[in-house]
């Protein structure tokens, strides 16, 4: 029976049970046996225990480590996973048990082959191997691990088991990551510098280095104030500082030192950085602006000032005008505005060329700006205009009079000297207007327009002069905004006609008529075009009236398409020079052509001969566009520019047209008699045709007829006549003789 305890026990042992004892007393052998098996199996019940510890505490380790181990049997193809990679995995170990395929499955998909190329090449190799690869969780997330597997081998190379352990590094990864970025964003174009919380620099970039010349060697330690250029005061730092205290942050323009000297603006930002509510630095991060505030100066100069000459344009004349009619107010002191053209510039322009005239220009701008005070304007409204500003001339009329009289003539005086423009001596002199001004009685529009006025009276009294603007003036400048005011409505109340002037050759035949504008206003009556095409351009109204102009005269040779006699005339339109240099000029003239379908050779277009000097290479460009569709075109008053022959000969048009003014006197004075002569020898060697303008008398038509002119145009033949008479006069002119 104590046997057979003993084998019970045994048995019990055997099968896992190590509570089981024998416990049989006594002295005999089978007590002793008793006694060793029931040791053995409280010691082995204490080393399981402690084994059960030990497993316990690896898979803690293993959970707080975030690594897991793992185990593949290489004969068996048996694989042992720790619970932390099971937990790793996010695989519920109750559903999928350790496989390979299921730890492949797990790697993502990009990272996959390098995984298993790695562990293949560890195999061959026998050596261990260490990789670093993402998981694809089942909810779409992304992890990183860190493998590391040792396998073991037979003494025949065989492998028999790999051993591993898979780290979750996801936070290191994605901290590194940060790192790089914060090194890739260290190391960007805009300066960074990193003090402590005393100020004192710990840390700064490349591009501090670049910016400034510093290295980091020579700032280390110090405090960023080695940068001041100076320009801020004390004030300036203090409110910095109340900004960074008050809002942790502080953004805003300085100018810095760099360490050759030289002294820059930069955009600087200074943010402090806290730890539990403590700052522990300063980061300060700048940009040089230095080429910004140079751009932002080349705008500024570009909005107020003109490009050649460098004095204020016409848009910050307007601004400083501003300021002094109030600062007179204020101060009851006169002030005086005047308007300087140079006379004869043109010619200068058109027989020099522009780079001259522009070198006289900036000389002009020099000597009149020498003659001013510094805290007085002068400005240039563009081509030979200047205008000066003069304030602070004093309480009383009189003495503002004579001050700005005195300035006049020093500025008259300079500018008669001569020009010494490239070694070509050059000659010239100023027409000068001058208005005085008392505070805002009147208007900056008004005070320009009295100033304009007086400059043209310069003018008309004989130039290299200058003129004060008289309250008679007054009269003539009501008088023209009376008349501006009746033009702006003149074409809506009907008031603009055509009339028509015809033109006729040696033969007495009727070619066409020139179209020409009048104007009959109920309270001014008959307007001279003398007085309102003039005005007409200068506040742009030109431009729907010259439209209207082309297409009523269009209209008019479709109409006369179903007239016998009318059915070959062709009209002449003058064109202005603003309409002209408008960019949709020839789509504009194609298109009124389209629309009245006429055809486009009945159509003369006349072009003076100053406007196509304006710029002859866009003039010879519109002119060929609308010669190619079959328009004519006649250069008007050819003869009273400066035209080279290399310039007229490049010209598509059809016809000149001689000046009035050497017809005029043809008679009387050889000079104009040998122009037309000239003119007309020109023409014919050139291909163009010869009309001759303003014929008056029988006796004017044969000298010119002799110096080879074939068609005519002026009173001798008709004057302009509105279109009913005129259509009454060709059929008169059908009827008249042949001669």
């Amino acid at each position: 029976r104590r046997a057979k305890v003993l084998v019970d026990a045994s048995s019990r042992l055997a099968a896992g049970d190590y509570a089981a004892r024998a416990d049989l007393k006594g002295g005999d052998e089978l007590a002793e046996l008793s006694k060793s098996l029931d040791t053995m199996a409280q010691q082995i019940k204490e080393h399981i225990a402690a084994q059960e510890l030990e497993r316990e505490r690896l898979a803690e380790a293993q959970k707080i480590g975030h690594f897991g181990s793992w185990e593949l049997d290489l004969v068996s193809g048996k694989l042992h996973w720790s619970d932390e990679i099971f937990r790793m995995f996010e695989i519920d170990r109750s559903k999928f048990a350790a496989s390979y395929e299921t730890f492949l499955n797990a790697i993502h998909p990009a990272d996959r082959e390098r995984v298993s190329q790695a562990y293949s090449n560890s195999l061959k190799d026998r050596l261990p191997y260490q990789i670093t690869h993402r998981l694809l969780m089942p909810d779409g997330k992304i992890k990183w691990v860190e493998e590391r597997c040792t396998s073991y081998f037979d003494d025949g190379g065989k492998p028999l088991r790999s051993l591993g352990t898979v780290q979750d590094v996801t936070q290191r990864e994605n901290d590194e990551q940060q790192l790089r970025i914060a090194a890739a964003a260290f190391e960007t174009q805009e300066a960074i510098l990193v003090t402590d919380r005393d100020c004192n620099i710990i840390r700064v970039n490349q591009s501090f280095e670049a910016i400034t010349g510093y290295s980091f060697a020579d700032v280390a330690g110090k405090n960023p104030r080695i940068l001041s250029s100076g320009r801020q005061d004390q004030e300036f730092y203090r409110q910095m500082w109340a900004g960074i205290n008050a809002e942790g942050r502080w953004s805003g323009e300085i100018w810095d030192r760099r360490k050759n000297g030289e002294i820059y603006p930069k955009w600087l930002t200074i943010t402090s950085v806290k730890k539990d509510s403590e700052i522990t630095h300063y980061v300060g991060v700048f940009v040089d602006i230095s080429e910004r505030k140079r751009a932002e100066e080349e705008i500024r100069l570009l909005a107020f000032y003109d490009p050649l000459t460098k004095l204020p344009n016409r848009r910050q004349l307007m601004e400083r005008l501003h300021t002094a009619l109030s600062l007179s107010q204020r101060s009851r002191q006169y002030g005086a505005l005047m308007f300087l053209d140079l006379d004869h510039f043109k010619v200068l322009n058109d027989t020099k060329g522009h780079d001259v005239g522009d070198r006289m220009l900036v000389e002009v701008a020099n000597r009149v700006s020498g003659c001013v005070r510094e805290s007085d304007t002068v400005a240039r409204l563009g081509g030979d205009e200047f205008v000066v500003l003069l304030e602070g001339l004093g309480a009383q009329e009189e003495e503002a009079f004579t001050r700005a009289a005195h300035v006049a003539e020093k500025i008259r005086t300079s500018l008669t000297l001569p020009y010494d423009l490239n070694g070509y001596l050059y000659e010239s002199s100023p027409s000068i207007g001058v208005a005085l001004f008392l505070g805002n009685d009147i208007g900056i529009d008004d005070l320009l327009k009295r100033a304009d006025l007086a400059m043209y009276q310069s003018k008309e009294t004989g130039r290299n002069a200058f003129r004060f603007f008289e309250p008679r003036m007054q009269a003539t400048l009501e008088a023209r905004s009376q008349m501006e005011y009746a033009l702006r409505h003149a074409l809506d109340n009907g008031e603009l006609t055509l009339h028509y002037q015809l033109q006729t050759n040696r033969s007495k035949e009727l070619l066409g008529a020139e179209v020409l504008l009048r104007w009959d206003n109920p309270g001014l009556g008959r307007v001279s075009p003398a007085q309102f095409i003039p005005l007409a351009e200068q506040t742009r109204l030109i431009l729907p009236i010259g439209c209207w102009v082309l297409e009523t005269a269009c209209q008019k040779l479709k109409e006369w398409e179903r007239h016998p006699l009318a059915s070959r005339l062709y009209l002449a339109v003058n064109i202005s020079p603003i309409q002209f240099h408008q960019p949709d000029f020839v789509s504009t003239v194609k298109t009124v052509l389209g629309r009245t379908a006429i055809s486009p050779a009945r159509l003369e277009l006349e072009l003076t001969e100053n406007l196509v000097l304006e710029n002859v290479e866009v003039a010879i460009e519109k002119i060929t566009a609308l010669r190619e569709v079959g328009v004519r075109f006649s250069m008007d008053d050819f003869g009273t520019g400066y035209s080279s022959l290399q310039f007229i000969k490049r010209l598509p048009i059809n016809t000149l047209k001689i000046d009035q003014s050497f017809v005029r006197d043809i008679l009387t004075d050889p000079g104009d008699a040998v122009m037309v002569q000239t003119i007309a020898g020109l023409a014919h060697n050139f291909g163009f045709d010869v009309i001759a303008e303003g014929v008056e008398t029988e006796a004017q038509l044969s000298p010119l007829i002799e110096r080879g002119c074939a068609t005519f145009q002026g009173y001798l033949f008709s004057k302009p006549v509105p279109m009913e008479e005129f259509e009454r006069l060709i059929e008169k002119w059908e009827q008249r003789e042949p001669q």
